[in-house]
C-alpha cells in the first residue's frame, strides 16, 4: 500500500488538489502496478512563513 505525503504552500483550491490527487494516483498505480484503491495520499498545507527556499522565507519572496 503506497502512502504519499504532499506538502504544499497553502493557497491551492480544492479543485486543484482533486486534480493533483487523481494525477498522482494514476501515475503511482501505473508505475508500481498497484490498484488505485490501495494508494493513500496525505496533503499538508504549509503557511508561507513556515517554508523557505534559498535562505528566504516564502512569505518574503516577491
Amino acid at each position: 500500500m503506497p502512502v504519499i505525503n504532499v506538502k504544499l504552500v497553502e493557497g491551492r483550491t480544492v479543485e486543484q488538489k482533486r486534480a493533483m490527487v487523481k494525477a498522482v494516483t494514476r501515475a503511482v498505480s501505473e508505475s508500481l502496478g498497484v490498484a488505485e484503491s490501495a494508494i493513500w495520499i496525505s496533503i499538508e498545507d504549509m503557511k508561507p512563513e513556515n517554508f523557505a527556499q534559498g535562505g528566504e522565507l516564502r512569505l518574503d519572496r516577491k
